[in-house]
């Protein structure tokens, strides 16, 4: 028993880290994104450190953590595959999967920014990057609740928590523009 409290904690730990790269990957891609606007030699110095900063993170802490999280889920099915039986765990490996959805988005952003390809501007790089806030909140709520989760006040609680982001954003966007 002591095992599977090692292997999840193991599990968490990366869970964080992943969502830390998560988190941070998207705010690198607006600063390449902002910088690609500016003058050549303000783009000459802040591009190649910003690239930089975007794969040390991608590569050593957000691809790593991915792996290391998906390899402790396993092994934690691996010991208690009752859980694979649970409705609400069929449920986090939708937003499991959503994730990795949004991951491999990230790493496809990432290789276009690397090419000097900049489709997506700033504000919507800014929304992009509360998709994974929302598989966070949606995960850690389920895992906690489990099945007493009521499933209404479930999505009107994560259908809210968006539109709270978005008003943020949208709100953010209006300050920035008065400076």
């Amino acid at each position: 028993m002591l095992t599977y409290y090692y292997v999840k904690s193991f599990h968490l730990i990366f869970v964080i880290t992943w969502f830390a790269g998560l988190f941070y990957i998207p705010r690198l891609f607006i600063y390449q994104i902002e910088a690609n606007g500016l003058s050549e030699n303000e783009r000459s110095i802040l591009l190649p450190q910003l690239q930089l900063m975007t794969r040390r993170l991608w590569f050593i802490i957000a691809w790593p953590s991915a792996v290391l999280a998906t390899l402790f889920a396993i092994w934690l099915l691996y010991m208690s595959p009752e859980y694979l039986q649970a409705s609400w765990m069929h449920i986090k490996l939708s937003f499991v999967f959503l994730l990795f959805l949004y991951h491999f988005k990230c790493h496809q952003i990432l290789k276009q920014q690397e090419k000097g390809i900049f489709k997506w501007t700033s504000n919507q790089m800014r929304v992009w990057n509360e998709g994974s806030t929302i598989i966070l909140f949606s995960v850690v709520f389920l895992v906690i609740l489990k099945n007493a989760f009521n499933w209404i006040y479930g999505v009107a609680g994560i259908v809210i928590l968006a539109v709270l982001l978005m008003l943020g954003i949208k709100l953010y966007k209006r300050i920035r523009e008065k400076k």
